[in-house]
């Protein structure tokens, strides 16, 4: 079987791509009846091969796949060679020690007919007054590991379950609370059942789709149109967007991945980043409860980004001119599944980039910023999540998380009995509860700053005190600290002062001398609030720190490991920087955290409306002046006013 040549080593799997690795596992005696894909990813090349290729050399194109074999459990991961048509390297993954591939969509379905046909669970549900088990939809969710005897090697989820009132219904608003069931997903077997006593299962609708009636009728149409057509050229998977271009990816893990990223400087592509992505995200609960305490999701590890990505719809998720990415991935049979329009790209306008009015000789002068938008949205179970990575005229990269969708919802207990309230949730709705938790990205981001060898400061305010230096207290400054090796490089924002960590490249400098450099700037929010002996606090490691630093390791792509579905916490980034790597001047990685803590309102109910999370990169003395200078005025034509002007131009 002969697939078409890649033309890049990064180009994404395509199609036939994904049914050739298929093919090639089949020939080797690797798939039987009741193997199943959990994942099949590209093998990307190491960064080193990458940046010495040049079009027309020869790309040999690898796919790592996981197997999982639904009969024994046994996990089996194998790399094959689609250029030379053979299975290259494979190896049995140890599950209790490296961790469960993730979780498979067919595994939803499985887990409530698991459910539904168990006594003890349908007693349960009875002693609810619940007796139409196929009423009741259940939640498999991710299991975990907490030394609990007898799950060692298991593939478990842990199963919370909510009334469906007819198929219509919001499901959410119904929680049956007090009970939990673990289930076996290779015996499909209830491992444990834990009643811990039956909770008002609240029966009122909350349903968030108005009806034509019920919606308000006072917005008027906004119509963005770009007459000339976009600014923006695409050839296959490489973007060119003013002085911008970069390659776009896609997998299973991570979703939307930017390749690449460099800004054209006169005759020069300048590299600023190589590889860009969200390499996890985490949702820790905080409710202690014995139905509870084990509520801790990893999105990308445990239920793969790219695989809940949704199909976007012009005018709703993107709105102007809109260029779309199909994606194509492969399902739990190893065969190709395309997502239409899984990415999103556009541009907007972002207002004011710069402006001035000067007094001295009678000029005034305005431009305005434009960003270029590339975009993908997840669905995992109640939340959704926007990703947005923005890329604007004067240099600066962004990244947005948008975080929506439907609160996990329990029933809200009341207060105890010394009047107190209750500590782990908020009331959102009579009797329905929202447990307090955090979401926590992991932003990966493999730099390139004028080139491969780059170093991470430190940068800071600091105050002066009066003396002779600074007699009237007027002054401050700041302090540079150069991150030298990678157990210096496990840091925390800190508002206060302002940290910054600029990623410098000592080997190249501005007119003025100064190294270029590109300067991570953090929300600076709450890291993990969990315990630090906490199982959570193991497994997800990145999220005790605002910022890693590493040396590059291809091998290193997610920060708590390849396999995190019940991974106890033995492969995540503390246990890589171990090894003390030197960070100065060499091919470094930047794993920066942030995200969302979350007090959930009643304002939240019955859907929640967007809350936002993300960081800067913008550039320090990586140029020489403002690169926006060529702006080109604002045209007129297409704005409208409701008042009679002068008959000037809009910007002048």
């Amino acid at each position: 079987m002969q697939t078409a040549a890649a033309a890049h080593p990064l180009d994404r799997l395509s199609a036939a791509e994904i049914e050739h690795n298929r093919k090639l596992l089949e020939q080797a005696g690797l798939v039987g009846s009741t193997t199943r894909f959990p994942l099949v990813l590209l093998d990307e090349p190491a960064k080193a091969t990458v940046l010495s290729w040049s079009p027309g050399d020869p790309v040999e194109r690898r796919v790592r796949t996981t197997l999982l074999d639904r009969s024994s459990g046994e996990v089996t991961e194998a790399v094959t060679s689609l250029t030379d048509g053979a299975v290259v390297g494979r190896r049995t993954v140890d599950v209790r020690t490296e961790g469960q591939p993730p979780i498979m969509a067919e595994e939803f379905a499985l887990v409530e007919e698991i459910l539904w046909a168990d006594e003890g669970w349908c007693a349960a549900m009875a002693a609810r007054g619940l007796d139409d088990p196929r009423r009741i939809r259940v939640s498999a969710l991710s299991a975990g590991a907490f030394d609990i005897a007898g799950e060692e090697g298991r593939r478990l989820v842990r199963c919370l379950s909510f009334l469906q009132l007819d198929d219509s219904d919001n499901i959410w608003a119904h929680p049956i609370d007090g009970v939990v069931a673990y289930v076996d997903l290779i015996t499909a077997e209830v491992v444990e059942l834990i009643d811990d006593g039956v909770f008002p299962l609240n029966r009122e609708r909350a349903d968030f789709q108005p009806s034509p009636v019920t919606q308000r009728e006072s917005q008027r149409p906004i119509e963005i149109t770009q007459p000339d057509g976009p600014s923006f050229t695409v050839d296959g998977d490489v973007v060119t967007w003013e002085k911008w271009r970069f390659r776009i990816g896609f997998d299973q893990v991570e979703g939307l991945t930017l390749h690449q990223i460099g800004f054209e400087d006169g005759e020069r592509l300048r590299p600023v980043i190589y590889r860009a992505s969200v390499a996890e995200m985490v949702v820790p609960y905080g409710d202690p409860s014995p139905v509870r305490f084990w509520q801790n999701y990893f999105d990308a590890g445990e239920y793969s980004l790219g695989k809940e990505a949704n199909s976007l719809t012009l005018g709703c998720d993107c709105l102007g001119e809109i260029r779309y990415f199909a994606a194509v991935i492969a399902d739990d049979d190893g065969r190709p599944r395309s997502l239409a329009n899984a990415i999103c790209m556009h541009e907007e306008d972002h207002g004011v980039l710069w402006k001035h009015t000067d007094s001295y000789n009678g000029t005034s002068s305005v431009r305005r910023q434009r960003r270029l938008v590339i975009s993908f949205f997840i669905t995992v179970g109640n939340y959704d999540y926007g990703f947005y990575w923005y890329l604007y005229l004067d240099g600066t990269i962004e990244l947005e998380c948008k975080a929506t969708g439907v609160v996990f919802a329990s029933a809200y207990p009341g207060p105890r009995p010394d009047g107190s309230e209750y500590p782990w949730a908020s009331e959102i709705a009579p009797g329905v509860g929202a447990p307090y938790h955090q979401h926590l990205f992991s932003a990966r981001l493999d730099m390139m700053v004028d080139g491969p060898l780059n170093a991470v400061d430190e940068v800071e305010a600091r105050r002066v005190p009066v003396g002779p230096d600074n007699p009237y207290g007027n002054g401050f400054t700041r302090s540079v600290t150069r991150l030298r090796r990678e157990s210096e490089a496990a840091r925390l924002a800190d508002g206060s002062v302002g940290r910054a960590w600029h990623v410098v490249n000592g080997g190249a400098t501005n007119q003025l001398g100064q190294p270029t450099a590109y300067a991570l700037l953090p929300e600076g929010q709450p890291t993990l609030l969990a315990d630090p002996s906490s199982s959570i606090a193991r497994r997800a490691a990145f999220t005790t720190r605002h910022l890693w630093v590493t040396a590059y390791d291809e091998a290193e792509r997610y920060p708590s490991g390849q396999y995190v579905n019940q991974n106890p916490g033995n492969t995540g980034i503390d246990t890589w920087v171990r090894a003390d790597r030197d960070i100065d001047g060499a091919d470094v990685v930047l794993w920066h955290t942030f995200g969302l803590t979350h007090f959930p309102r009643p304002e939240d109910w019955p859907i929640m409306p967007v809350d936002h999370a993300g960081f800067v990169l913008k550039p320090v003395g990586f140029f020489d002046r403002n690169p926006a200078l060529d702006a080109p005025e604002p045209a007129s034509r297409h704005c409208s006013s409701g008042e009679v002007g002068d008959g000037r131009p809009a910007c002048h």
